[in-house]
């Protein structure tokens, strides 16, 4: 492993359907030389920023791509957090600095639209989950999901980006 982190811009989207569950992928691969194996933790759908894009056009193209849902970057709504978190995944440690945005009343069919070869070898699920089932003890990324979620329940986000552990 290298000792110099590789630093990773991401955005990520907190995508709610119009009973206020969220999607979330669950990841099940540790290492890419490792065939996946069970979830081990559930996470909002996005990824790296490309050279030249901005957060919220990474975040629609993420989105397209992940789980071929189109949406204009003027739907999102936010940034709503700011996630830092230090990582490895095979031989390279990570500083990924994640942005949040929000997209609200979603009605969707997850299909992919354009994976990457890795996230095709990860095959990763996806479920729609209610509050009250996040609250019992999955692996969550950000760990404190449950109770970020019921902040944003509350109406459109109207501040600056909460910084999340």
């Amino acid at each position: 492993m290298t000792d110099r982190p590789v630093l990773r811009t991401t955005a990520r989207v907190v995508v709610l359907d119009p009973a206020g569950r969220v999607l979330l992928l669950g990841a099940r691969l540790p290492d890419p030389s490792v065939p996946p194996g069970e979830v081990l933790f559930w996470y909002t759908p996005g990824g790296g920023v490309e050279d030249g894009e901005t957060l919220r056009a990474a975040a629609v193209r993420e989105l397209a791509e992940e789980i071929g849902l189109v949406v204009a970057p003027a739907a999102l709504e936010g940034p709503v957090w700011l996630r830092r978190h230090v990582g490895s995944f095979g031989d390279r440690l990570y500083d990924t600095r994640e942005t949040y945005f929000v997209l609200r009343d979603v009605v969707h069919e997850v299909v992919p639209g354009a994976l990457t070869e890795l996230e095709l070898l990860a095959d990763e699920p996806h479920r729609w989950w209610r509050a009250e089932e996040l609250a019992a003890g999955e692996d969550l990324v950000p760990a404190e999901l449950p109770a970020l979620l019921a902040e944003l329940a509350t109406g459109p986000w109207t501040g600056p980006p909460r910084v999340v552990g």
